[in-house]
């Protein structure tokens, strides 16, 4: 859906000072350059006039039920990651918990001795696998934490043979030099190898090496899976609220964004991308173009203020209102101000609250860690629409937009550049209903279940007349040329696009439409 062509602009290829060395030792991370057409966009569908927000269901388009042909619809792959080692219970053995302590129980960055190589040995040789995950936080954030360090490179890259060797002997296979991270973290996922004892301690100490300001993130009582949690590249966006013209090493959020009419916004073109949200009437677009530069929003329209993170990993857009929030104790919650953490959990963005110091799940829009998971906040989601520029001024004619100058003079277009050979980042197993970057819009359903709707089979059976009515309780229609979830009554389900993998791992239970 709209990513087929490449970019009229040019794509220039993201970095930052402390990637370098990464790149040197093997990074994962992947630049949007030479991004190659794939086929013709197709023409878009007539937009449907049904406009967002609460609505008279005798206005919903009539027609014959969708019919879907499942040979139209691109499944993927159940990978095998072979039979998963035995895995050892309960404490670790005396000397690997010493060894472990030993190079772990503070915070990493020291010179490497003969006692750690040591260490590593009895790492290596322990047929635990659990303690893998250690390695591979190490393998992670090693590289970058080096030269802060004050290694030299060269002993550097002999410390990160030691670390990528005692990978290997862990889990029984051979990786390419300095390309062992992501392989590795791929099978310790797939195999759904658990954590070691006192694994949030031990990491915290080896990712605050790098970045100090993680810690209160890794709170004691968080509930976040620390196992999937990695390193994405940059570091922490900690600038307080409406100081998001401040340079930093970071991606960089922006706060009260500014804006201008869609007559003013000449510098877009007619099948740009865009994230369209309607709040109590108010429309603004949000193109993919900025979003894929600043991937956090904090913005107010209609009257609420809300937060709008944007993973360009999985393709997804989300808006969560952060006014008017409330803890189980009654106690109303300062504003959050959400930010970009610089760490990603199975290649979806891990973003914070700069307020309370407190992880929220993107997806999912839960506290996750420290007071506010105390308070037990869930942040309440609002719908995205996933549209071209064209589509949605056309039923939008009124639509504020952000201005041009938000993107920094940068245009990536990571879909059809970095991104456009599956994931960068381990994933370990994904649903293979779908292939791994279909489209789908996702939803919670009245009683909580989870849905997805493949994007293109419900956008093609709307153009052919056809309407899309799913268990005789959800009917989708398009908006601009995105799609639209509204219950029977005509009340408008909060939905928003993302790739199947990035939704299907938060919600492994899901319902697929149509069922393949």
């Amino acid at each position: 859906m709209f990513e087929s062509k490449m970019s009229r602009r040019k794509v220039i290829a993201g970095s930052t000072g402390l990637a370098a060395f990464l790149a040197a030792c093997g990074s994962s991370v992947a630049s949007p350059e030479n991004a190659t057409d794939a086929s013709e966009t197709p023409t878009p569908a007539e937009p449907n006039p049904v406009q967002v927000g609460s609505i008279d269901p005798a206005d919903f388009p009539d027609g014959p039920l969708a019919v879907i042909d499942p040979a139209t619809i691109p499944r993927g792959e159940d990978i095998d990651f072979g039979p998963a080692p035995d895995i050892p219970e309960g404490p670790l053995a005396d000397d690997l918990l010493a060894a472990v302590e030993l190079l772990y129980g503070q915070r990493i960055g020291r010179e490497i001795t003969d006692e750690d190589f040591e260490a590593f040995e009895t790492i290596g040789t322990s047929g635990d696998p659990r303690v893998g995950w250690l390695i591979a936080d190490h393998i992670r954030v090693f590289p970058n934490v080096a030269p802060l360090s004050g290694i030299t490179q060269e002993r550097a890259i002999e410390i990160n043979g030691l670390l990528e060797q005692t990978a290997s002997q862990l889990v029984g296979m051979e990786f390419e030099e300095f390309r062992a991270w992501n392989p590795f973290t791929n099978v310790l996922i797939g195999w759904d190898i658990p954590a070691p004892p006192d694994y949030l301690r031990l990491k915290r100490n080896i990712y605050t090496a790098l970045e100090p300001a993680w810690e209160p993130l890794m709170a004691d009582n968080s509930v976040v899976d620390w196992r999937i949690v990695s390193w994405g590249g940059v570091l922490i966006d900690a600038r307080p609220f409406d100081t998001t013209d401040d340079p930093c090493n970071c991606i960089p959020a922006a706060d009260n964004p500014t804006t201008q009419t869609a007559e003013e916004a000449t510098w877009l073109e007619p099948d740009d991308v865009v994230f369209g949200v309607v709040i109590n009437g108010e429309a603004r677009a949000y193109p993919r173009q900025i979003m894929e530069v600043r991937e956090m929003v904090n913005d107010t329209l209609g009257g609420r203020d809300f937060g709008m993170p944007y993973c360009t990993l999985c393709g997804s857009a989300q808006v969560w209102f952060t006014d008017n929030v409330v803890g189980t104790s009654g106690a109303e919650i300062e504003r959050p101000v959400l930010r970009t953490s610089g760490l990603l959990s199975r290649s979806n963005k891990v973003m914070y609250d700069f307020v309370s110091q407190t992880v929220f799940d993107t997806f999912i829009g839960s506290a996750d860690s420290g007071a506010l998971l105390d308070e037990g906040v869930q942040l309440e989601q609002h719908t995205v629409v996933t549209s071209t520029w064209e589509a949605w001024t056309a039923q939008h004619p009124d639509t504020t937009v952000l201005t041009e100058d938000l993107a920094l003079g940068q245009d990536f277009d990571f879909r059809n550049g970095r991104d456009a050979d599956g994931p960068i980042f381990p994933i370990g197993r994904v649903d293979p209903r779908l292939a791994i970057q279909e489209d789908i819009l996702g939803l919670l359903q009245a009683d909580g279940r989870p849905l997805a709707i493949h994007v293109n089979s419900a956008r093609d059976a709307i153009a052919r007349g056809e309407v899309v009515l799913i268990d005789d309780a959800i009917r989708v229609v398009t908006s601009g040329d995105g799609l639209l979830a509204f219950d029977t009554d005509g009340n408008e389900i909060p939905a928003h696009q993302a790739f199947w993998f990035a939704w299907s791992q938060f919600y492994p239970a899901t319902q697929l439409w149509p069922d393949v």
